[in-house]
């Protein structure tokens, strides 16, 4: 981790609000197509961008790269019962902030106008670093990047190839995150598992390929021994839902990472429902039907500006749904199939004239 510094004052009267005190370390890295500057006094703080951030694939979308500056604090550490959980965060906004609270030591406050934010952390969720990346420090730099990029943010996968890319949408446990996996296995790009933010405009696709939660009873389904020591050795970590799943670390394990943003072809919305056929998995959804759907399961989204233009142009290139094979390959055949054939043919097909992806 390279970090760049600089020396504040230390005055309290010329620097009340201890925006300047000490030295300050700060790190840049290129995320979801910005250009973000993380500032600390702590250099802990700042080795958790640094686990969440390094090595990924700098992406960049058509346009300039807007800079976004990110302040981490820690505070002394709280006295808590052994193995007590983080409270989940809430939500408060106005007069032009967004804030995501856990307590008075742990909490996020955003100004997007002003593509700032600042985090605050007490020492002892340095212990519980899941909790501390996800919700505080993410939840920080997803919030900035969609509202200072336009970006829709989305919940699900994104896989691709060849820089066109399928997204993985469904209720939670109809298996988005296992479908990734065999994805990624079977020679597939990497774009994201659980979030994924598109350019209305332009339907390109950008993410965070960090880090893939899937739960310990995939492994069985998993050939590959080197794919299942690689998922075997992940820590365990605890969702707000109360389920255990592996998170295995993207960059240390097998499969390529998306190494750009991936033009979207379409939409699936993965099913846990079998198929009664195993090579008819995908059925097309109507239009007005894939409208219905899609808001319904990205409501958050379908609040957020830009959004009649993506789904206008998602329908327009083609939503379907995705029945559950014997086996999660039968699914990934599926999906080859969807990417199959030239951009241009789709673009004909569907009526669209996609944006070049090439150089971004």
């Amino acid at each position: 981790m390279a970090l760049a510094i600089t020396h504040g004052v230390q005055d309290a009267d010329a620097d009340p609000f201890l925006e300047r005190s000490g030295p300050t370390f700060s790190v840049r890295k290129e995320i979801l197509g910005g250009d973000f500057r993380f500032e600390s006094a702590s250099t802990a703080l700042l080795q958790v961008v640094e686990t969440a951030y390094a090595g990924l694939p700098p992406h960049r979308l058509p346009g300039a790269a807007p800079e976004f500056r990110v302040e981490l604090r820690l505070l002394p550490r709280r006295a808590l019962p052994s193995g007590a959980e983080p409270l989940p965060v809430r939500m408060q906004s106005g007069a032009g902030l967004l804030c995501g609270v856990m307590d008075a030591s742990n909490y996020v406050v955003l100004a997007p106008a002003q593509r700032q934010a600042l985090v605050v952390a007490s020492e002892d969720m340095l212990d519980r670093p899941y909790h501390l990346r996800y919700e505080l420090v993410e939840f920080a730099v997803f919030a900035l990047a969609t509202r200072g990029l336009g970006l829709i943010p989305l919940h699900g996968a994104c896989v691709g190839r060849q820089g066109c890319g399928v997204l993985l949408l469904g209720a939670s446990g109809a298996g988005k995150s296992t479908l990734a996996l065999h994805s990624l296995l079977d020679g597939l790009d990497f774009l994201a598992e659980d979030a994924v933010f598109v350019q209305p405009e332009t339907m390109l696709a950008t993410g965070v390929a960090n880090y893939l939660h899937v739960q310990a009873d995939t492994l069985c389904q998993v050939d590959d021994r080197a794919a299942r020591r690689w998922l075997d050795r992940s820590p365990r970590i605890h969702r707000r839902s109360g389920v255990e799943k592996l998170e295995a670390n993207l960059r240390q394990g097998p499969g390529r990472l998306a190494a750009i943003p991936l033009d979207l072809a379409g939409a699936v919305f993965v099913s846990a429902e079998a198929a009664d056929d195993a090579g008819a998995l995908l059925s097309p959804v109507p239009a007005g039907e894939a409208a219905a759907r899609l808001r319904a399961n990205q409501s958050y989204a379908a609040a957020q500006p830009g959004w009649d233009r993506f789904e206008q142009q998602l329908i327009r290139r083609g939503v379907h749904q995705l029945r559950r094979g014997r086996h999660p390959r039968d699914a990934v055949v599926a999906l080859h199939g969807l990417l199959d054939g030239p951009r241009a043919d789709r673009a004909a097909a569907a009526g669209v004239t996609f944006a070049a992806s090439d150089g971004h």
